[in-house]
């Protein structure tokens, strides 16, 4: 995992003292509205691996402004056959923001190894980074959903458990609208409600501690 632009929004990387809160992939945390980094103001990050050695997540609901699929596949090189499908294109976060990251449901019988394709367990979600997918959703072979990030959020050994027991992040299940759904200017507050907090508590809660 690349280090070099890690997100440490608390600044601890210490390992956790005390209990750790249980594996977190395929869940989704919650941005409490103390977050100190701006890039990760009101942000939902779906975990798509977490282990001894850290964590790494794609944020949901922050898209690109002026950055289209189309344009990108451009670029790429790749024939949209004059129609490119209307993929959204998200921030993902800091870390290897030229690198894009394909969120997409995985078709009954999948196989797990299949390359450049991280299965996410818990939900029948694969994150996939090869050309291929590119290629395939732009003739229109490809998933019938997909999300296109670029860059991905990252944690140290220990961080992410560590800003978690802090309440620097709520944690909720995922669902495929937090995922691919289109109103990302509602997810934080839905992902908060799903929790059953209201988001004007806390966000009042917050601005008086």
């Amino acid at each position: 995992m690349t280090r070099s632009d890690q997100h440490h929004p608390t600044g601890d990387t210490g390992r956790v003292h005390g209990r750790r809160p249980d594996n977190l992939t395929g869940k989704v945390l919650i941005a409490m509205p103390g977050m100190s980094d701006p890039r990760f103001s009101h942000s939902v990050v779906l975990i798509c691996a977490h282990g001894d050695e850290g964590a790494m997540g794609i944020v949901l609901n922050k898209p690109l402004p002026g950055v289209g699929f189309a344009d990108l596949l451009g670029q790429l090189g790749i024939d949209a056959e004059g129609r490119a499908p209307a993929v959204p294109v998200h921030f993902g976060g800091p870390v290897e923001p030229g690198r894009g990251f394909v969120l997409h449901p995985l078709p009954e019988g999948a196989e797990s190894e299949d390359e450049g394709v991280l299965r996410i367990p818990g939900l029948r979600l694969g994150m996939t980074t090869t050309r291929n997918i590119l290629e395939d959703i732009a003739s229109g072979r490809g998933p019938d959903r997909a999300v296109l990030s670029l860059g991905y959020a990252g944690w140290d050994a220990g961080q992410l458990e560590s800003e978690v027991l802090a309440n620097g992040w709520l944690v909720a299940e995922a669902g495929d609208e937090l995922i691919f759904g289109t109103d990302n200017s509602r997810k934080w507050h839905q992902a908060l409600k799903s929790l059953g907090v209201d988001p004007l508590a806390l966000s009042t809660a917050a601005g008086h501690a």
